[in-house]
């Protein structure tokens, strides 16, 4: 604990403890900030200390290389909501740092709709929002209604979802903040709309099951690439012949091909070199550059 901050900073976190690939090399200092007081503190710390701060979600979307990162990660934890009715369509105001699933669940069970396509999507709001995660027919950009933003560290504002650029898997938090403090969500504000609460979880249920069949076990960071323009990432990586390919213990899953999965023991460095395989032969074989979908530190 810094006895300058009113937060806890841990030096020289492993932050393989802090992504769902389980893999990642130390934060010089990680923090979990949990208010907007707690974020602009931390920022102006680690400006006065000339330290680069990069906010991250839950690591669900994340690869950390196995050097580290020499400055601060820090990742939001407010958790507050409020739910605003007006007959029979309501508001939700809900903090970055709740998860997306347990909100499309908890929302579900009440009788409001617009999340429930979340069911089982990894990660937390903030997360959601500045990636515009979607699954199922359904995203965040078609049921955001404004984003509550930390600019330059110090600067709070709300922003219209038109003005956050939204595309597929792209929005513009995504690009601002390559100099300076990056942008930070704190909050965003959804629109719902009532339903059948049994319809809704039958819908929840429907969706947990058909993850679960999809999805491989083991520790990942779900989709590796986005899916080109009429086409799946998972079907050219397949096609190029890699499904199972290993380096070390992270292989291309044999399940589903744009996942790559930790065995056990696997470095960054193992699933970068598979990330660089699967880029080069889909575009040797098939002439598509694959892009990111995970976010590499």
């Amino acid at each position: 604990m810094n006895k300058s901050l009113p937060i806890a900073l841990r030096p020289n976190e492993p932050m393989s403890r802090h992504t769902s690939w389980r893999v990642g090399g130390p934060a010089q200092y990680y923090a979990e900030p949990t208010t907007p007081d707690e974020a602009m503190v931390l920022a102006a710390w680690a400006m006065t200390h000339r330290l680069p701060l990069i906010w991250v979600g839950r690591g669900t979307n994340l690869l950390v290389r196995d050097e580290g990162f020499a400055g601060v990660i820090a990742s939001y934890r407010g958790q507050r909501w409020a739910l605003h009715e007006h007959g029979e369509t309501a508001e939700l105001w809900v903090e970055a740092g709740t998860s997306m699933a347990g909100t499309a669940r908890r929302l579900a069970a009440m009788g409001w709709a617009g999340l429930e396509w979340a069911e089982g999507l990894p990660g937390a709001i903030g997360g959601a929002i500045v990636g515009n995660a979607g699954c199922y027919g359904g995203d965040t950009a078609s049921v955001l209604i404004d984003a509550e933003l930390l600019l330059n560290g110090s600067e709070r504002v709300v922003w219209p979802v038109t003005e956050l650029g939204y595309a597929y898997r792209e929005s513009i938090l995504k690009r601002r903040g390559a100099d300076g403090v990056p942008p930070l969500v704190l909050a965003g504000r959804f629109r719902l709309h009532r339903a059948d609460p049994n319809v809704l979880m039958a819908r929840i249920g429907a969706i947990a099951a058909e993850r679960k069949r999809k999805t491989p076990a083991g520790s990942s960071c779900g989709s590796v690439f986005k899916n080109p323009p009429g086409d799946s990432a998972g079907r050219l990586i397949e096609a190029a012949g890699l499904k199972g390919t290993r380096v070390g213990d992270a292989e291309i899953s044999p399940i589903h091909a744009n996942y790559i999965v930790n065995r056990g023991q696997a470095r960054a460095a193992d699933i970068l070199t598979l990330i660089e395989l699967a880029r080069t032969t889909v575009a040797e074989r098939f002439g598509v550059t694959l892009q990111l979908e995970v976010r590499v530190i």
